[in-house]
């Protein structure tokens, strides 16, 4: 099973997608860990100096990779649904989960973050708000499952997505064995 992430930056992608993975005995991929493996830089400078098109056509090439191999959890960027191909993907391919979370929350555990590109601005969290705005359609058109996340640890917040995805692996089973009665 690949099993993807998304969410807005500092929602916890990186940090429950490994938890997840050890959990379930999956390998654990983080495509901007991909990202900056290939650049060989961190994403940053790279983004600054050769814009956001180029980032985000890295970025489409390490997704398509990382959801082409085996079993796994995906920790994806916060703006990889930013494009069609991207959201086709992670529908078709996986598991999509959708960390929510409100913008005014993340921003806290953000504000003294400097490593984020799209955030570097004169005002971060009204650049937060307009990006949660922007991509929330976009991440529940990827998405199988919603998980909220205000007020939840780490833990509470692994609980969840485990009994989600039994209930899609549980209706999945229904399916294939409705389908061979049928038959």
């Amino acid at each position: 099973m690949l099993i993807s992430l998304v969410g807005l930056p500092g929602v916890g992608k990186s940090t429950l997608g490994r938890r997840l993975a050890g959990r379930l005995g999956l390998a654990y991929l983080d495509c901007d860990t991909m990202v900056e493996a290939r650049l060989g830089e961190a994403i940053a400078p790279f983004f600054e100096r050769e814009g956001e098109a180029a980032f985000r056509d890295l970025e489409t090439l390490v997704l398509a990779e990382a959801l082409g191999g085996d079993d796994a959890v995906v920790a994806t960027g916060g703006g990889a649904v930013l494009r069609e191909a991207n959201r086709r993907l992670l529908r078709e391919r996986t598991v999509c989960v959708y960390l929510h979370a409100h913008p005014e929350a993340l921003f806290s555990r953000l504000r003294r973050n400097t490593r984020r590109p799209l955030l570097r601005v004169a005002d971060p969290e009204a650049r937060l708000l307009e990006m949660a705005h922007e991509r929330d359609p976009l991440y529940r058109e990827c998405a199988g499952v919603v998980v909220e996340i205000d007020g939840r640890g780490s833990s509470a917040t692994i609980v969840l997505i485990e009994e989600a995805l039994r209930a899609i692996a549980a209706v999945h089973a229904a399916d294939e064995q409705a389908s061979g009665i049928r038959s």
